[in-house]
């Protein structure tokens, strides 16, 4: 039978689906044409993050300085991670999207975040040899049901055919939530909280790893799991976020 006329009735289908349950904006609710999407003014409030920035942090220069020029800041305390980049810088509107996938059971908003981040971070995951989404402790994860994470790191592994993992890095103990924290106690209540879990060394054993996560604020998180995933022996670890908190605070004194 012609393909064509085979998928007749899974379109049908579709087209009655989106009829039932009309398309609306992942921010302000308004119709929109396309599932996962925003509206025309939702996405113009959006601060979109694009070159040039630096390499080591991601955070926007004014001007073109040049392919991996570094910040500064990066200069003066170097991460423990190679590379970062981000989708957008976190404001009103890229806060109600990061909500939307993490508190309001939204799967959608995640596959419009997940698409940015590969716009994003292109370069990153051509160059990846296995993607690793910052992981919660499986109390929180019980608690929440969901990481969000994870789901941005599946869904970039299915549009850039780079494998993804769940299981390799993990939380070795429980912690505090970061919001509300400053940037020292921040750092120290994450410090130590990562491990390669036992007999998955060879996963990022000499391998370029691209962490991901939704909003990065000091780098804090990141940088706990980039030394973790150093102290296993990563090559390369580089890190990939929906958002970037402005100016963010670097976790060195």
């Amino acid at each position: 039978m012609d393909s064509a006329v085979s998928n007749v009735p899974a379109r049908l289908w579709r087209g009655l689906v989106d009829l039932l349950t009309p398309s609306l904006c992942l921010v302000c609710d308004t119709a929109v044409e396309e599932p996962a999407s925003l509206c025309v003014a939702c996405w113009a409030k959006l601060r979109h993050l694009d070159e040039p920035v630096c390499n080591m942090l991601g955070t926007p220069f004014a001007y073109d300085q040049g392919e991996a020029a570094l910040s500064a800041e990066a200069l003066a305390g170097p991460p423990a991670w190679d590379r970062a980049r981000a989708a957008v810088i976190f404001n009103d509107e890229g806060a109600k999207l990061v909500h939307a996938l993490k508190y309001r059971d939204r799967p959608e908003a995640g596959l419009l975040m997940a698409r940015m981040m590969a716009r994003a971070g292109r370069r990153l995951l051509s160059e990846a040899d296995v993607i690793l989404p910052v992981p919660l402790h499986f109390f929180r994860l019980w608690q929440r049901r969901f990481n969000q994470s994870a789901y941005l790191a599946q869904q970039l592994s299915q549009c850039s055919g780079t494998p993804w993992r769940h299981d390799v890095l993990m939380r070795r103990r429980r912690t505090r939530a970061q919001v509300g924290l400053d940037q020292a106690e921040r750092r120290r209540n994450v410090k130590n909280a990562f491990l390669v879990s036992p007999g998955q060394e060879a996963v990022v054993w000499g391998k370029a790893v691209l962490l991901v996560d939704d909003v990065r604020t000091t780098g804090a998180t990141a940088e706990a799991c980039a030394l973790a995933l150093r102290a296993a022996g990563a090559a390369r670890v580089d890190l990939l976020t929906f958002a970037l908190v402005p100016a963010p605070a670097r976790p060195h004194n």
